[in-house]
């Protein structure tokens, strides 16, 4: 099932998913049609979160920095402050809850510009209409979970030494170049957020020296085939917008 602008068939979203707990985050959706609108705060609901609703972008930033919500769905096309300048906006506050709250922005624009300018202003990750209600309700949970705070307990077992510039994979040691090291370094800090080509590069290189997109993408196979050789494959590629880091304890070498 998928929803679009011109969808106006009303439907039912059911119960919430079986086994999943009740999350009680606070999600804002920010969309100016309202009945897509409506229908995503139905959905969300029926998956036990709180729901805000609005319908244009002026205002948005103070309400969010009012209600500070777990999360904020965000329409790229608002009338008036579009999504993009909401985004650069929340980024750029000083509170750190505020500025780093999760963002899921909503386009019917699919060209790769939008996607890469929505990327380097931060946003979290992005679903292009027409789209499945259940499949932003995923996508909420996963940046909801991206967002979380790490159990000491649990980190993944992978050390980085900045003064050896070197990566402890399970103990083992992974020589790394420097600028292998600053990459790993950057993906990591963050696992499951996506990272432009650009971002890496300006991460990659103080200087900001003139680079390809080729460049970056061997220092990315390079670090793969060293994290490779200690029996993890952490590096995901993500087809028309960058590289995310996605570990776990299962993350498996790829061939």
């Amino acid at each position: 099932m998928t929803v679009s602008a011109n969808d106006s068939t009303e439907r039912d979203p059911g119960k919430p998913d079986a086994g999943k707990p009740d999350s009680s985050k606070h999600v804002l959706v920010v969309e100016d049609e309202p009945k897509i609108g409506a229908l995503l705060r139905d959905y969300l609901a029926a998956s036990a979160f709180r729901v805000s609703l609005r319908e244009t972008g002026a205002g948005t930033v103070e309400w969010i920095r009012e209600h500070a919500p777990d999360a904020v769905v965000l329409d790229l096309m608002l009338p008036g402050v579009d999504g993009l300048q909401i985004c650069r906006a929340l980024r750029a506050l000083p509170e750190p809850r505020i500025a780093n709250v999760p963002l899921l922005m909503l386009t019917a624009r699919v060209e790769e510009i939008d996607r890469l300018l929505g990327l380097e202003l931060g946003a979290d990750d992005y679903i292009c209409k027409p789209f499945s209600p259940r499949e932003v309700v995923a996508r909420v949970r996963a940046v909801l979970r991206r967002a979380a705070p790490v159990d000491p307990g649990k980190l993944p077992a992978v050390e980085l030494d900045e003064e050896r510039f070197e990566a402890r994979v399970r103990g083992q040691a992974v020589a790394l170049t420097p600028v292998e090291f600053r990459l790993l370094r950057k993906l990591s800090a963050q696992p499951g957020r996506v990272y432009s080509r650009q971002q890496l590069m300006d991460a990659l290189y103080s200087d900001h020296r003139v680079v390809s997109d080729r460049t970056v993408d061997s220092h990315v196979k390079n670090l793969r085939r060293k994290l490779g050789e200690a029996g993890v494959d952490p590096i995901a590629s993500i087809y028309g917008l960058g590289y995310r880091f996605e570990w776990s304890e299962a993350s498996p070498q790829q061939a």
